[in-house]
C-alpha cells in the first residue's frame, strides 16, 4: 500500500456558526426557551491554500480570525460547512485512522495529559491508543525526552509542573507516534524568552529529522520569523497574503529603517543631542546614543544612504525591514476587502 504524502490542500473551506442570542433580562429568557433566536457566524470564509510536504508555514491572523478553526478542521475535529480539504490525501472529517495516526494537534491553552498522573503514565496511554510497537515507542520515547530535556519532569504529576515544562511534555506526548503532520496552535504562548527558543530549536529540528510538515500559528513574531519561510495570513475568515516573509515584507511595507551613526560630532550641524540633522533626508525616528534612525522610502534607499555617506562621517549604517508585526498590521490595513495577495 503506498503511503500518501504529507501534503495539505485547502479549496474554498468554510465555516460558519449559528449562535444563539438574546436579550438580557428573565423575560427574554423564558422566551428563548420556546423560541431560540441564533445568528450566523462566518469563521472561515472560503480559504484555500496548498501546503507541500516537509514545509514550515506561518499560519497567522488577530484573535477571531479563522486560525484555530481551520486546524481544527484540517484536523477533523468540526466539520466544514462548505469547500473541501484533503490531508495526508484523505478527507479528515471522515477521521480515517490512516490520517489521525500520522497528524498531531498541539494548542498551546488546552491540557492533552492526565493532570493528576506523571507524564510517563499518559506516555503508556498515547503507545496504546496509537498501538505503538514497544521497541519503537522506547526510542521515540527517550528520543523525545533528550531533545526536549525533560527526564526530570516525565516522573512528576502534570499539575504540579510549570506552564513552560507542562507544555514541553504536552509537546513530547503528542510526537510519540511520530507524526508526519504537526499543526501547532500558540505552542509558546505564556512561556518565558528561554522557553519559547527551545521549544523553537525542537520544532526546527523534528522537522528536519522527520521532515514533518508544520503548521504553525503563534502571535509571537520571533516564532514565524526563526522557523516559517512561509506564511499564511488571513482575516475574518479570508486569506489576505500567501507568500514568503521577504515578499510580504516587499509588497506592505512602502518603507526601510536607515540606522546611522556617526564617528565624529558636526558641532555646526548638531542638534539639541549632539548628532546631525538628517531630517532633510526621512522621517527620524529616534536618536539614541549617537545612533539615528531614519523612515525612509524604498525606492530611496540607495539615492539617501549614498549622500548620507558622502556628507557625513559614518562610523555605520544599516539598512533594515520594518518590525514584522509593523508589516503584518499593515496588511490587515490594507486588505480588509477580503482578496487573496499572492506572495509572488
Amino acid at each position: 500500500m503506498t503511503i500518501p504524502p504529507a501534503r495539505i490542500q485547502v479549496e474554498h473551506l468554510e465555516k460558519v456558526f449559528a449562535v444563539p442570542v438574546r436579550e438580557a433580562g428573565l423575560r427574554a429568557s423564558l422566551r428563548s426557551l420556546v423560541h431560540r433566536e441564533v445568528r450566523e457566524v462566518r469563521a472561515v470564509n472560503g480559504v484555500s491554500f496548498t501546503i507541500e510536504p516537509g514545509e514550515v508555514v506561518g499560519f497567522l491572523g488577530p484573535n477571531g480570525a479563522g486560525k484555530t478553526t481551520t486546524l481544527k478542521m484540517l484536523s477533523g475535529l468540526l466539520q466544514p460547512s462548505g469547500g473541501k480539504a484533503t490531508v495526508l490525501g484523505y478527507e479528515p472529517g471522515c477521521r480515517d485512522p490512516g490520517m489521525l495516526s500520522r497528524l498531531a494537534l498541539v494548542m498551546g491553552n488546552r491540557n492533552q495529559l492526565q493532570w493528576d498522573l506523571p507524564a510517563m503514565d499518559s506516555f503508556e496511554l498515547n503507545r496504546a491508543i496509537y498501538r505503538i510497537p514497544r521497541p519503537e515507542f522506547v526510542e521515540m520515547r527517550d528520543e523525545l525526552i533528550d531533545l526536549l530535556d525533560i527526564g526530570e519532569l516525565v516522573t512528576k504529576p502534570v499539575r504540579n509542573l510549570s506552564l513552560g515544562e507542562r507544555m514541553k511534555v504536552e509537546i513530547a506526548g503528542s510526537l510519540l507516534h511520530r507524526p508526519t503532520i504537526l499543526f501547532l496552535d500558540e505552542p509558546t504562548i505564556g512561556l518565558d524568552i528561554t522557553m519559547q527558543k527551545r521549544i523553537r530549536s525542537f520544532i526546527s529540528e523534528y522537522n528536519r529529522r522527520y521532515g514533518a510538515t508544520v503548521v504553525l500559528t503563534s502571535h509571537y513574531m520571533a516564532d514565524v520569523q526563526a522557523l516559517c519561510k512561509r506564511v499564511i495570513i488571513i482575516h475574518h475568515g479570508n486569506v489576505l497574503f500567501d507568500g514568503d516573509l521577504a515578499t510580504l515584507s516587499q509588497k506592505f511595507a512602502a518603507t526601510k529603517t536607515v540606522v546611522v551613526r556617526f564617528e565624529q560630532m558636526n558641532t555646526s550641524t548638531a542638534n539639541e543631542v549632539g548628532v546631525p540633522d538628517l531630517s532633510r533626508y526621512g522621517t527620524v525616528v529616534s536618536v539614541v546614543d549617537g545612533a539615528v534612525s531614519l523612515s525612509v522610502s524604498r525606492d530611496q534607499v540607495a539615492s539617501i544612504t549614498a549622500q548620507i555617506l558622502s556628507e557625513h562621517s559614518v562610523l555605520d549604517l544599516t539598512i533594515e525591514d520594518p518590525p514584522i508585526d509593523d508589516v503584518i498590521e499593515r496588511v490587515f490595513a490594507d486588505g480588509v476587502s477580503g482578496e487573496a495577495v499572492p506572495g509572488d
